[in-house]
């Protein structure tokens, strides 16, 4: 007998095989169980086995409901022309939402936060699989569109009528050091309708500094509209966690420390440097060098140029080799950050020690914790939290400790000067992580035209 025999053979084989309805039901039985009762673990999806059964085998449906509604959209060109559109048009919403909410979804990367290991214009696969995919909070929503209408600048795409508590399929792993995480900005809760994009506790807080406390609250609700937005429709963030559940960390000099031992170094991470030149430095050498022309604040004084930009020890060292550069000097960041509070006067560059809670772990409520972690025990784990004549309550009753119900994970940018991170608005909590950043599929210079903007040395490349 011949090859193609023999092929011929076992093509016409496996077609006998799919043939058989028994088969067919088989196998999509099995699938459906996998993936919808034992993966969901929900119980009652196991009712939907009749929906598979009467697909497969007895075909009630079809031909009692969907034969009679072909027949009457094939009754002219322009019905059966519409029909075929919509058909194909819901079947690839609905495969592309399947992958979206189990597997993996795309994301470009909008800001130098994570340079140079992300730059701007990076197009990157994020899987869902890795930490394990999270049903959504909010069912009613448009497919595949985040938190605003296509079109729109403040219309939601979603309906918070119905919400879902949290809950996680399993994944093939848990957050790790060093994993590049894609999460919902948690911070993102509270949104100021007319600019999304700046934080609301930012605005709030300068508001309070203007008008006190009471009165900067009342002002800002009256000047702007302020809407909440539930945990799964909060802005797509992307950092690097550098702590997870359980650790304690320290930042001394812009040097990061994470129980008691120096972090790894990230061969692309950033910092903001003060350059000294004695000539201008052309946009050539710029290029050449990789320094990103959005991150340069440029100042002349008599024959001395002054340049403030994000740098890698890569790039100093060929910045040092130019003649005209008289001195590359790290810039120390002095900004007020998290917890906001006159017991911690950290900032960016000196920041902690500070402790990353666990699922289990307790906690005194001193004042000092308090402001470390009331935010958790309020907004992420849903309490009530009062102070009365120093004594704390939760939920109306006297509390001298708290055990936390969830992981927490400290996120920070590579380009530690230029990254609105965790060391501004504190946990991210185990819910609002989306997923793991894989590699790069496509790269584009949001600064350049086509076809010099795209970046082949970048694409289906490994994020590390």
């Amino acid at each position: 007998m011949t090859a193609e025999k023999q092929n011929s053979g076992a093509w016409a084989s496996v077609k006998r095989f799919w043939g058989n309805k028994w088969a067919k039901f088989a196998i999509y039985g099995i699938i459906y169980l996998l993936w919808f009762v034992l993966w969901m673990q929900n119980w009652w999806m196991i009712l939907g086995l009749v929906l598979v059964y009467d697909a497969c085998v007895t075909k009630y449906f079809s031909r009692y409901v969907w034969d009679h509604v072909r027949a009457f959209f094939r009754k002219n060109s322009l019905l059966s022309s519409i029909y075929d559109w919509c058909s194909a048009i819901i079947f690839a919403v609905v495969v592309a939402a399947l992958i979206h909410i189990f597997f993996f979804q795309m994301y470009v990367i909008p800001s130098p936060s994570m340079e140079k290991t992300l730059v701007e214009g990076d197009y990157i696969y994020v899987s869902k699989l890795a930490y394990g995919p999270q049903m959504p909070n909010t069912p009613i929503s448009m497919p595949l569109v985040h938190n605003i209408m296509p079109f729109s600048t403040s219309a939601k795409s979603f309906s918070d009528i119905w919400q879902r508590p949290y809950h996680r399929l399993k994944g093939f792993g848990t957050v790790e050091r060093g994993d590049v995480v894609v999460f919902n900005f948690p911070a993102g809760d509270t949104v100021i309708v007319e600019d999304t994009k700046v934080c609301y506790y930012d605005v709030l807080r300068d508001f309070e500094r203007q008008y006190g406390k009471g009165e900067g609250r009342r002002r800002l609700h009256a000047d702007y509209t302020i809407i909440s937005r539930p945990v799964d429709k909060r802005d797509n963030y992307i950092k690097r966690c550098v702590a997870i559940a359980g650790d304690s960390l320290l930042i001394e000099g812009g040097v990061l420390h994470v129980n008691n031992l120096p972090y790894e170094r990230i061969p692309e991470q950033q910092f903001n440097y003060n350059i000294e030149s004695s000539t201008p430095l052309s946009q050539l050498t710029l290029e050449q060098i990789g320094i990103n022309p959005a991150t340069i604040y440029f100042e002349q004084h008599g024959d001395k140029f002054y340049y403030i930009t994000p740098l890698t020890e890569q790039m100093i060292a060929e910045l040092k080799r130019l003649p005209q550069i008289t001195d590359v000097a790290r810039s120390r960041k002095q900004d007020t950050v998290f917890p906001y509070n006159e017991h911690f006067a950290w900032t960016e560059d000196d920041f902690g020690p500070l402790w990353v809670p666990e699922r289990g772990a307790t906690i005194a409520l001193t004042a000092e914790n308090v402001a470390l972690y009331g935010r958790i025990i309020e907004l992420y784990e849903g309490n009530t939290l009062s102070e009365h004549d120093g004594s704390y309550y939760i939920n109306g009753e006297k509390a001298e400790s708290y055990t936390f119900r969830m992981n927490y994970y400290w996120m920070m940018g590579d380009n530690r000067h230029n990254s609105l991170d965790s060391r501004y608005w504190g946990f991210v909590p185990e819910d609002h992580i989306v997923g793991k950043a894989e590699f790069i599929w496509l790269s584009l210079d949001p600064y350049k035209s086509f076809p010099s903007n795209i970046r082949w040395s970048r694409m289906f490349t490994k994020i590390r």
